[in-house]
């Protein structure tokens, strides 16, 4: 999936705050990082730790250019993780990692600035 990055962008339609309910997006903590080769672009592996009520998750995350695989150890991010499963070559990614485009179109992770629990929901 292509998204349009660009931050001159007019804002999208509106939705209803039922609309914005569906989207299910909780922090995490990153627990592994691998190597993703066979990514069509340069990519981690995640494992990601969400807590009790969702579990640990895989996902695949365009990161690379401002995060080195030590770096993203412990981590919290936030993440959709009610999209339906995505297989990209031989992974499947569980989870949308969320982040904010650079101006060099680099993805930038967004994540919470106090500590909040894992699997805690955005509301």
């Amino acid at each position: 999936m292509h998204l349009n990055i660009d931050p001159s962008m007019p804002i999208a339609s509106q939705i209803e705050f039922e609309d914005f309910l569906q989207v299910d997006i909780r922090v995490g903590e990153i627990l592994d990082v691998t190597d993703f080769p066979e990514a069509r672009n340069p990519s981690y592996k995640l494992r990601i730790d969400f807590g009790e009520g969702v579990g640990i998750k895989n996902s695949s995350a365009q990161i690379t250019h401002h995060y080195e695989k030590n770096d993203l150890l412990g981590k919290r991010v936030l993440a959709v993780v009610n999209f339906p499963k995505k297989q990209i070559g031989k992974f499947m990614s569980e989870v949308l990692v969320l982040g904010l485009s650079d101006s060099d179109h680099k993805i930038v992770l967004m994540q919470p600035d106090k500590d909040v629990p894992n699997g805690a929901r955005l509301i």
